[in-house]
């Protein structure tokens, strides 16, 4: 049965986006890790590690992140966007105080794995908006 929006009620649909949203962060983690470099930013010895952090990532993402975009609106309008880097990072470094097995060295790092993990986000929301 081909997947469609109007067999779906709230509750599904939003639980799907969640699912999407996790598997991205997760990936996004597992990319960050390799092009930045294990010495900069870790996510400990096995790959559930990467995906338990893409998940609470995903929940700091849902809960945390509206309310600061919102609060730092003014300087989001300023920069054209480019003030999002620094949320994007900003929310990487809070989980990996929150999460300790997710290491990250430095602020900077983290705006990197941001910047990655927003990247992965796109890319895989164009592939599957395109569809």
């Amino acid at each position: 049965m081909p997947y469609n929006n109007k067999n779906m009620n709230g509750f599904n649909l939003a639980f799907i986006r969640f699912l999407l949203r996790w598997i991205v962060c997760s990936l996004g983690l597992w990319i960050a890790v390799g092009l930045i470099g294990s010495d900069k930013i870790s996510y400990g010895a096995h790959i559930s590690s990467a995906i338990e952090a893409g998940f609470i990532l995903a929940i700091v993402n849902i809960l945390i992140k509206p309310l600061v975009v919102i609060l730092s609106l003014p300087a989001i309008l300023l920069s054209l966007g480019l003030f999002m880097i620094l949320v994007n990072g900003l929310m990487v470094f809070l989980v990996s105080k929150l999460y300790t097995p997710l290491h990250v060295t430095n602020f900077f790092v983290a705006i990197l794995a941001g910047l990655i993990i927003g990247l992965v986000n796109y890319l895989v929301t164009a592939i599957i908006e395109e569809r």
